[in-house]
């Protein structure tokens, strides 16, 4: 628990004990990407009575202050991961609905050449690939 206090206070948020089982559950979850409902479900399931609005507010307290990355992939509901600092893709698996994260340095480099070759500065993107399984 003093390391999900720290980064509370690292990041200017008070250290609540619904914040701390947030962070906790995000930080520890096999799962790196979850839906504010399915942080609830977690922590219902642990005994841990936080309300459903309590964390839809916690997180998008975390996503201002940089703890979380808020992702809005097709299917039209939000799903958080931890911030930590590396850059990677994700790959949504349509049928499953799972969520599998890659990093290619071929498609980081052509996408800064694509970038350059329009006279620009590649500072930031975000790929999303929907895929399925061969069949």
């Amino acid at each position: 628990m003093a390391d999900g206090n720290h980064e509370l206070r690292k990041a200017g948020l008070k250290v609540t004990l619904p914040r701390v089982k947030i962070l906790q559950m995000l930080e520890s979850s096999e799962q790196h990407h979850m839906s504010a409902e399915d942080v609830y479900k977690a922590l219902m399931e642990q005994g841990d009575d936080v309300g459903l609005a309590t964390v839809y507010r916690v997180l998008t307290q975390f996503e201002t202050a940089g703890l979380v990355v808020r992702h809005n992939f097709d299917g039209g509901h939000s799903v958080f991961e931890v911030a930590r600092g590396e850059h990677h893709d994700h790959m949504v698996d349509i049928d499953a609905g799972t969520i599998i994260e890659f990093h290619n340095d071929e498609i980081e480099a052509l996408q800064k050449r694509i970038a350059a070759e329009y006279g620009f500065e590649l500072t930031d993107h975000s790929l999303v690939l929907y895929v399925r399984k061969k069949r």
